[in-house]
């Protein structure tokens, strides 16, 4: 714990403009971000009494060991920039509302020459007409099922659009008359663009027309005795009826607005939002967080918005009901609307049918916040229970906030490779796995690999604190409360901070660059040995290690002759089981994927300058790696992407690997001309990746009957060795298949 006297910038550097600024631990991470209107007076705030700061404020100053600051032109960009570090560096004492889904929206793709409507979530595109957010897609499949009834719009891919204007003829949605069908020209252009607009104006809320014109259409029917066609159009209209129910209607003046509640306790917050448009709602979504600093409910308010609308993804309505204004409004006001491009009006609605239902997404909040705190309470407490059983079973000075675990996986010695998963507070921290390709050997040694692998992880750990300098011991009473040696202790102008494990160039943590608090290997006694050897040999001595065993699900220590045997009801052994299985599953995913890319390499792969994309062309354009053999450079050249250098060096790397063996039918004892060459490297058999003498069992192409059993190619062979290549003569240099 630091003293926030030691890191204080001197008086009078702070200026008093408007500004973001970034606290930093002690390893250089970012753990807060702020914005002021005026910064000295705001950072002078942080360096009063602790006793008199806010517990999570006080917690905030005494984690950080310096402090720097941005100055900007406007409290509008103070606000931008500080959303932007806030997504960037992830600061752990900043409010941060989870949100990490798409919400899907109905799209009409008014700008491709026959529209369509489709899911589309994301970033809104140029010439393109949306509705929503809906709370799930299956609510804009169903709306949309409805009103192909009457806007019968295409709905199809492109892929599916060009093939049936191929075949000349419409997919099923064509036929039951749910598609217009412009693929194959049943309606023009013009009329399947005047359908997709009727189908833009219906879901806009400019329904009356549409019920109106098909109730006059269906009483006409009727007295022309057209029973059928009265039918469908009743039916129709009851199509539409349901479409229209299932967006009701809830402010009657045709408002596009959002409406945002929040509901908060001490140490929680839940935010519920309303999407309203064309005086309906289109959709829902909500947040919940941990209030980890010290904010009000105007500051939650102003997270909030940053949230729903700094990433661009949502678009911002002409008006933003909110249950407090943030302080100061003004900057987020323009700000919003800077990003509309237009006015917007943010305020809290005071009367009315907007402040009813503001009422409800109040109590959708309080709901959401309710449900949160009853999940949260029992994973929070299972959490907390395992790393506190981990930490009393393994005799740990502290529970292990950041465990890794490494796990090695091969088949039958060959792609030997390994994993690292990283698990922080529990949960698996995926930005932070790692793979590694044992390089150091050839075979099978599981012992010998783990201790190649986590050399290699902490010989890189090591070599990263070694130029950083981030962790050198400075010279002070209280190493803990001072900076690092050669570094300042504040953010004053023109001094260099320290960059630690975070790269400066990127704001992004390094690789190798935080050690563990536990280190978990798969496997038992042998590979804990080889673990604590090579953290041994690096001088590493402040890693607890630990292994767990599959056959018993024993936990073994370094050094210790009987295991540690956790109980099987233990919290504390179903998350290294956990984390075990999760390395294992990391692992062998790599494994397969390797192999799998070693044994469909081919020729072609590795021909310098020669990507997939362009493999995949010359094998498309010639139809065989025989045919492209043949081909002379200028027909190469004829392939798109291939430039004259690429084919010379393609057909050069070709000509020196020109195959020496013969494809030969064992069933028959038939020699097969292009058999070897039309099939892949990958299923070559071994005599093509090293020419050999002539077999005793060849002579001049022939095959002897009466050769020897190890020699003859047999004809009682299993079907999968039917065809076999025997290798002849040849004046090629001898080459390895790559």
């Amino acid at each position: 714990m630091a003293d926030p006297s030691t890191y204080r910038p001197a008086p009078g550097a702070i200026p008093t403009s408007p500004g973001v600024y970034r606290f930093r631990d002690a390893h250089g991470r970012v753990i807060y971000v702020g914005k002021a209107k005026s910064l000295r007076p705001r950072l002078s705030s942080y360096f009063q009494d602790i006793a008199g700061l806010h517990p999570r404020t006080a917690t905030m100053v005494t984690t950080a060991a310096s402090v720097e600051w941005t100055v900007v032109g406007t409290e509008v960009e103070a606000l931008q920039l500080e959303y932007s570090w806030i997504k960037e560096y992830d600061p752990r004492f900043n409010v941060k509302y989870r949100d990490d889904k798409s919400y899907p929206e109905l799209a009409v793709t008014l700008d491709e020459e026959f529209p369509r409507v489709q899911v589309m979530r994301g970033a809104h595109k140029k010439g393109v007409r949306y509705f929503g957010p809906y709370g799930h897609a299956w609510a804009i499949r169903e709306t949309v099922d409805l009103l192909l009834r009457v806007f019968p719009v295409r709905t199809c891919s492109n892929g599916v659009f060009k093939r049936a204007a191929q075949v000349g003829r419409p997919c099923l949605l064509g036929y039951i008359g749910k598609c217009a069908a412009p693929c194959v020209g049943k309606v023009s252009q013009a009329e399947h663009a005047e359908l997709a607009e009727e189908f833009c104006d219906f879901m806009a809320g400019r329904t009356g027309n549409h019920l109106r014109r098909l109730e006059d259409q269906m009483r006409e029917a009727a007295a022309d005795l057209e029973y059928e066609r009265a039918a469908r159009l009743r039916d129709d209209i009851g199509a539409l009826k349901r479409a229209m129910e299932k967006n009701a209607v809830v402010l009657a003046d045709g408002t596009d607005a959002d409406l945002l509640a929040l509901a908060e306790d001490e140490l929680e917050a839940a935010v519920q939002i309303f999407h309203v448009r064309g005086g309906r709602v289109r959709g829902q979504r909500g947040w919940v967080t941990d209030k980890v600093e010290d904010v009000d409910t105007a500051a939650l308010v102003e997270h909030a918005l940053q949230q729903l609308y700094g990433g661009g993804a949502e678009s911002v309505p002409r008006e933003v009901l909110v249950p407090v204004l943030p302080e100061p409004v003004v900057p987020v006001r323009e700000w919003l609307s800077v990003l509309r491009g237009a006015q917007v009006d943010l305020r809290v609605p005071q009367r009315g049918d907007k402040k009813d239902l503001m009422a409800t997404v109040a109590r959708n909040a309080q709901q959401s916040l309710a449900l949160h705190k009853t999940k949260r309470a029992s994973d929070l407490t299972t959490r907390s229970r395992a790393l506190q059983e981990i930490a009393e079973a393994l005799q740990l000075d502290s529970v292990p906030l950041r465990i890794e675990c490494f796990d090695i996986s091969h088949l039958q010695g060959e792609d030997v490779v390994a994993s690292m998963v990283v698990f922080e507070d529990g949960l698996a921290r995926k930005s932070e796995y790692r793979r590694f390709q044992i390089k150091g050997f050839e075979g099978q040694d599981d012992v010998r690999s783990m201790h190649e692998v986590i050399s290699r992880r902490f010989r890189r750990y090591l070599r990263e604190r070694e130029e950083t300098g981030e962790w050198a011991v400075p010279e002070a009473d209280d190493p803990g409360q001072q900076p690092e040696a050669g570094h300042p202790a504040g953010g004053r102008a023109g001094e260099e901070l320290p960059s630690g494990p975070i790269d400066p160039e990127t704001g992004r943590p390094r690789r190798f660059a935080y050690p563990p608090q536990l280190l978990v290997v798969d496997g038992g006694q042998p590979q804990v040995a080889a673990a604590r050897r090579a953290l041994d040999e690096l001088g590493i001595d402040d890693v607890a290690l630990c292994g767990l065993a599959k056959r018993l699900e024993e936990v073994w220590l370094p050094g210790e002759d009987d295991p540690v045997v956790l109980p099987r009801s233990s919290e504390g052994l179903y998350l290294l089981q956990r984390v075990r299985d999760e390395a294992h599953r990391f692992a062998i995913s790599y494994q397969r994927n390797k192999r799998s890319k070693r044994l469909t390499a081919g020729e072609l792969d590795s021909v310098p300058g020669l990507g997939e994309t362009r493999r995949q062309a010359l094998l498309k354009h010639f139809g065989s790696l025989k045919r492209l053999r043949a081909a002379t450079v200028d027909e190469l050249c004829e392939v798109p992407g291939i430039g004259r250098r690429t084919a010379e060096t393609v057909a050069a790397a070709l000509a020196s690997r020109t195959p020496s063996t013969f494809a030969v039918n064992t069933a028959t004892g038939e020699i097969l001309d292009d058999g070897a060459e039309e099939r892949p490297a990958a299923v070559r058999p071994a005599a093509e990746a090293a020419p050999a003498a002539p077999s005793a069992a060849v002579r001049s192409g022939a095959v002897r009957s009466d050769a020897a059993p190890s020699d003859a190619v047999r004809s009682d062979a299993a079907p999968s060795d039917a065809v076999q290549s025997v290798a002849v003569p040849s004046t090629a240099t001898p080459h390895e298949t790559p």
